[in-house]
């Protein structure tokens, strides 16, 4: 067994212990800006602990409206100001950081690379796209418009997408040349590829937290949040295009 696998093992028979003798399903709503990490975490935490993840993914936003009016739930993945609404409801009792996730240009593969090495070459790359396609209602497109206005930008040939699939499908369609998301959200996309992250000066960083449905059975849901949060995992987050708080 590598090392990193032993590590995980060695975490997991210690915080779990006995969950070989029962186990729970946990559905978890999640947004879409982690979905890489929990791909591959939530296999892992099922195989040790023989409990049952049911992944549900969508816009932050939308996954909040629906907790809202009653959605089941165990654990909830979303931005922190998302889950500061639910916890102010009483629908989750605390949040527990995980990730987080910059801004990045999406192209088609094999497209120029745009030009981001500094702020202002960075606004001359947006102001010279033909078309720039985002997820209007999640976190990373009201980020991107919030840039563009820092930066003085006007006007730009935009193209607002309902989803991050919707995003995906317009470059590699050719209907946009570029995309914002999180560069979480482009590294897994085939066909297309990182274009290049927004410079320091004017990044964002999406982060994502986890709350607990106070109802939920069991420890299960919370093993599940501390396990994706363990530092035996921080490899994984770093490949998927995250990065744990400073």
């Amino acid at each position: 067994m590598k090392k990193a696998g032993l590590i995980t093992a060695v975490m997991m028979a210690v915080l779990l212990p006995g969950t070989a003798s029962w186990a729970d399903e946990i559905r978890v709503l999640s947004s879409v800006g982690i979905k890489a990490v929990v791909d591959e975490l939530a296999p892992q935490f099922e195989k040790t602990t023989k409990h049952k993840v049911t992944m549900v993914f969508g816009l932050a936003g939308a996954l909040k409206t629906q907790i809202e009016k009653g959605e089941p739930f165990d654990v909830a993945i979303l931005t922190p100001p998302l889950l500061d609404d639910l916890i102010a409801k009483g629908l989750v009792p605390a949040k527990s950081v995980i990730a987080r996730t910059g801004l990045g240009l999406m192209i088609k593969a094999g497209a120029p690379k745009p030009d981001v090495s500094t702020v202002d070459a960075f606004k001359k790359t947006l102001l010279g796209a033909k078309s720039i396609t985002f997820a209007s209602a999640g976190a990373s497109g009201i980020a991107f418009l919030a840039t563009a206005k820092q930066l003085g930008i006007a006007t730009l040939k935009i193209k607002p997408a309902a989803s991050g699939d919707e995003v995906n499908q317009n470059i590699l369609s050719g209907a946009s040349d570029l995309a914002v998301l999180p560069v979480s959200e482009i590294l897994p996309v085939k066909g297309a590829e990182l274009g290049g992250v927004f410079p320091a000066d004017v990044q964002t960083f999406i982060i994502m937290a986890a709350g607990v449905n106070p109802k939920a059975k069991g420890t299960a849901a919370k093993d599940f949040v501390a396990f994706l949060m363990s530092p035996a995992n921080n490899g994984v987050v770093k490949t998927k295009g995250m990065e744990r708080l400073p």
